[in-house]
């Protein structure tokens, strides 16, 4: 096929592909997949991005298989890379011309040439720069702007290359091009603030401040990351410096083009907008650089924040920016004198701070805080309108960054920095507000209303800091309390303001007394009826959530409300239309049931009957998911079992959760494992259903580090749960992925697995020894090189003891297959391990694990083997220790073994978690202990016994063996047993 049908077909194809009928779109989809390593294909689709006569929704189809081919196929290094040639070709296009009509493709063809340089500038392609900055100088406007447009998408992506080669290269040609883009800004600028104010065509208005804009953006990049240190260029400390007049100036043309009503006002926020980021930039980045901006930033967004004559200017972006710059000034580490003698401190941080000091004198500070409180902070219309029309939305609390671009957040966060910096400042002030509140407002005062709301917001605010000022007993008797019980409609206002104050005043910073605990739980509960306000009952929510959540909750005093406050959180919880409402409620119910247990469970049968039809709506909500499966993780803790109406319902959950080829698996892993522990914790008995689930464990173990120890745990709960069912069927398996893994753990990750091998020859000795065989070999292994770290040791010598107890055949078994690995003889493998068990046993810590390796060692006494009677010395002096250790003598003088239990006795002392035996699981723990060797073999009677048999078989030798011990181990011995 020639070149000219080629790309007739590859036009006809891309036409198909931009269809909105399925049947014609999905086979050429299928087909631009299959030609995107086909040689030349994206040479043609440059060609097509280039065709101005082609329709548009073609060459924009071009364009996104241009980009995602580039992105896959253009590093030399990738598979079925794009050859040289083609390359040549593509980057010879891409720099032909600047004239495309089309905006959004202009934008995508910049992005194209941008993912090209990052990868091959400027070795492969160093004309890039000089063609760009030539065509900027272009008269054509077109031609300009779509340079601009290209330099800006080139600069920030090679901007962000990290490399110290890299970084040195760009630093380079910032210091060639700057002067020059810095120029062209300040005359683009001029330009577009003359066209404004001498009423100019509105649309040429437009490109100039575009340009403007395009120039700024570049600059932005080269000044923070163009300079090692943008201080010592008197170039870029001269544009930041011009930032502030030229913000102004810009800012007046913006009230000029709001009056006027004829010119688009979107691209001149943009600009504005864009100076507060080169600002916010630079500080962050170069905090030592930016000392000398800290005084104009301040009094830039002081003269528009806080004075008259600045506000008039403002727009919410621009105020969310100001905010940001006065709080990142106050919390930047660099800039806090640190209390140390001014000798040694950072000259630049102690000039930093005292230029933050001359600026906020107690004057500005106070008015700075008034200004928050009695401007910022007074809800508006336009919130008022959002309450009313959507209340969950206006309820739902804003966290993470939201700082950084919502409004609210933005004046919360530098509200609490300036209280935290100057408390002893603001502190009066505030009290001062406080007092004023104590008047009641009438109910049809509006005004007043939003005015105390303000106050009791900025009360809410800082309550860590008013620990030792406010009387919240005092002030909740005989304010608080009262302005609740007003239920007018314009109260509403207060009383949502004064269940937040008693949530983060009552419980997590004031605190209240012991005595008015109960009668605030009752007013909370109060206002998550469903005849109250539906702000006031979802912030009534957050509340009750601190309440459950305080460190000094106190059960009995909750009990009284817990029932009301279960069902009325359960009827909101059917009413929210909103996830993160649903998510939110969800979170107090699961907390109540964690707090309160069994007492709670009589009023969880809607929400067991519900829980199933919740999940089916939330299909598309995974984090709504996350907080259904927390909820029955608690559902089973608290019932003690999982509810039959539940059971069918509950494995499907797990095993999405935990099976690695579903996607939700990011979201619901770590919560579906603690569900399906909880789920085998309280299961009496094993089912088809839980073995089947445990298929998906053998890839979660190598699956993510962070649940590695979770799913071991799940490992050994399941294998209690059934011993011999698990280990014949799905034992063999687990243990092979457990071997493969254990190369690559550390020595936490090390132990973790080991204690799983050591349960699986604790629960059944014989058939778990030979389970467990595949991973033996290896922790033998650890012993014969001498494993330096000492919990590992102790923990391969006790399943080296474990081995030994339940079979010699095995422990030969894998003597053997570690001297294959060694090369060597069976008898000279058996011998480093027997020096290494000797000399390393004095360093294990554990009673409970030297009696183990002491019961082994008196076990092998009577093996016959030559091994074991050449180091009969060091071993009765191992045993005669551990005696020594275990021995614990009572008060009537006799003597017992410490560790066997008694009649009567709880095994939880020798439990490793301490736990008290509450669930199912915890019974088959119990078990598990009582069956150990451990705990029911008297270590002195076993010696005893095992010294009878060596006798037998030795003979008249026996007494030379003893008689090779030392005087004082012999004199010690004979006070456990006799010779």
């Amino acid at each position: 096929m020639d070149v000219a049908a080629t790309h007739a077909l590859v036009l006809d194809v891309l036409h198909r592909a931009s269809s909105q009928d399925p049947v014609i779109l999905k086979p050429a989809e299928e087909k631009l997949r299959e030609w995107e390593t086909e040689p030349g294909f994206y040479s043609i689709l440059c060609n097509v991005i280039s065709n101005h006569t082609l329709d548009i929704n073609v060459r924009w189809m071009a364009v996104l298989c241009m980009k995602n081919g580039i992105d896959r196929y253009w590093r030399k290094t990738a598979p079925n890379n794009i050859s040289e040639a083609e390359k040549l070709c593509i980057r010879q296009n891409l720099l032909s011309n600047f004239i495309e009509p089309i905006s959004q493709i202009a934008v995508q063809r910049a992005v194209i040439i941008s993912k090209i340089a990052r990868m091959d500038c400027p070795k492969d392609w160093p004309e890039v720069f000089p063609t760009l900055l030539q065509a900027v100088e272009s008269s054509e406007t077109l031609v300009q702007h779509r340079a601009l447009l290209t330099l800006h998408h080139v600069v920030k992506a090679i901007s962000s290359k990290r490399l110290a080669g890299d970084r040195r290269q760009f630093e380079e040609f910032t210091i060639q091009i700057y002067g020059y883009i810095f120029g062209l800004w300040n005359s683009l600028t001029d330009t577009f603030i003359q066209g404004v104010m001498q009423g100019e065509n509105p649309e040429i208005v437009q490109i100039h401040l575009e340009k403007a804009l395009l120039t700024l953006r570049i600059l932005r990049k080269l000044s923070i990351f163009g300079f090692f240190k943008p201080h010592t260029s008197k170039e870029c400390m001269s544009f930041m410096q011009m930032i502030f007049p030229k913000a102004k100036s810009v800012m007046l043309c913006y009230k000029e083009m709001k009056s006027k009503g004829v010119y688009p006002l979107e691209t001149c926020e943009k600009f504005i907008i864009h100076l507060t980021k080169v600002l916010l930039s630079m500080l962050d980045t170069h905090p030592f650089s930016f000392v000398d901006l800290i005084q104009p930033t301040l009094e830039l967004c002081f003269y528009y924040l806080f004075t008259d004559e600045g506000i008039v200017f403002l727009f919410e972006r621009f105020v969310i920016q100001c905010f940001n710059l006065i709080k990142n000034i106050l919390l930047c580490a660099e800039f806090r004198a640190a209390k140390v003698p001014e000798t040694t401190r950072n000259q630049e941080t102690l000039r930093a701070y005292r230029i933050k000091q001359r600026f906020f004198t107690p004057e500005i500070v106070s008015d700075i805080f008034r200004k928050l409180v009695g401007h910022y902070f007074i809800l508006t219309q336009e919130e008022l309108d959002e309450w009313d029309s959507d209340p969950e939305a206006f309820s739902n609390d804003d966290c993470g960054d939201s700082w950084k671009y919502r409004l609210r957040p933005s004046m919360d966060t530098v509200f609490v920095s300036i209280f935290h910096e100057f408390k002893d400042i603001l502190t009066p002030v505030i009290l001062e507000m406080i007092s004023t509140t104590n008047v009641m407002v009438a109910p049809e005062d509006m005004q007043q209303i939003l005015k105390k709301d303000a106050i009791y917001n900025a009360v809410t605010l800082c309550t860590f800091d008013l620990f030792d000022e406010v009387d919240f007993d005092q002030w909740f008797t005989n304010t608080l309390l009262n302005e609740l019980k007003i239920k007018h409609n314009n109260y509403r206002v207060i009383r949502r303001r004064v269940v937040a104050l008693i949530g983060r005043s009552g419980w997590a910073g004031i605190k209240i007394s012991t005595e008015l605990r109960p009668a605030m739980y009752e007013c909370v509960v109060n206002l998550l009826r469903p005849e109250e306000d539906m702000v006031v009952r979802l912030t009534a929510v957050t509340t009750l959530r601190y309440a459950v959540d305080d460190f000094e909750f106190n059960g009995e005093q909750y009990k009284d409300y817990m029932f009301s406050a279960f069902d009325l959180l359960f009827g909101l919880l059917k009413e929210a239309s909103e996830c993160e409402t649903k998510m939110s409620v969800l979170n107090v119910m699961c907390l109540s049931l964690e707090r309160m247990g069994t007492t709670i469970v009589p009023h969880s049968d809607a929400l067991v009957q519900y829980l199933p039809h919740l999940w089916q709506e939330s299909e598309d909500h995974n984090m709504l998911r996350c907080a259904i499966v927390s909820t029955l993780v608690q559902l089973v803790k608290s019932i003690g079992g999982v509810p039959e109406e539940l059971t069918q319902f509950l494995l499907p959950i797990i095993q999405m959760g935990t099976n690695t080829n579903e996607g939700a698996i990011v979201y619901l892993l770590e919560d579906a494992l603690d569900l399906w522990l909880a789920v085998l914790e309280y299961s009496p008995s094993m089912t088809n259903e839980l073995m089947q689930l445990f298929n998906n464990m053998p890839i979660l173990l190598e699956y993510s580090t962070e649940t590695f120890r979770s799913c071991l745990y799940i490992c050994l709960v399941h294998l209690l749960l059934a011993p011999e069912w698990v280990m014949r069927s799905q034992g063999h398996q687990l243990i092979t992925t457990c071997a493969s893994m254990m190369g690559d753990l550390k020595n936490e990750g090390v132990i973790m697995l080991m204690r799983l091998v050591d349960s699986f020859i604790k629960a059944l000795p014989l058939l778990g020894s030979e389970t467990v065989m595949p991973i033996l070999p290896k922790i033998f292994e650890r012993i014969y090189v001498g494993e330096d770290y000492s919990l590992v040791m102790a923990m391969c010598l006790c399943i080296l003891a474990r081995v030994l107890l339940s079979s010699h055949e095995i422990f030969t078994r894998v003597i053997q297959e570690v001297a294959r690995e060694k090369n060597q003889n069976e008898q000279s493998t058996l011998d480093v391990i027997l020096e290494r068990w000797l000399n390393k046993m004095t360093y294990v810590a554990q009673l409970d694990q030297r009696k183990l390796l002491g019961i082994a060692l008196t076990n092998v006494l009577t093996t016959q083997s030559a091994a074991i009677l050449q180091r009969f010395k060091p071993i009765m002096v191992n045993i005669l220790e551990t005696l020594n250790d275990i021995t614990k003598t009572e008060e009537d003088g006799t003597t017992i073994d410490s560790l066997v239990l008694v009649e009567g006795q709880s095994p939880s002392q020798f439990d490793e978690e301490g736990h008290y035996y509450e669930t199912d699981h915890d019974c088959r723990k119990k078990q598990l202990i009582l069956n150990d060797p451990v705990h029911n073999i008297v270590l002195k009677d076993y010696l005893q016994s095992q010294l009878s048999i060596l006798r037998n078989q030795l003979g008249p030798s026996y007494q030379e063996l003893i008689n090779s011990l030392d005087v004082d181990v012999l004199s010690q011995l004979k006070e456990y047993v006799t010779f």
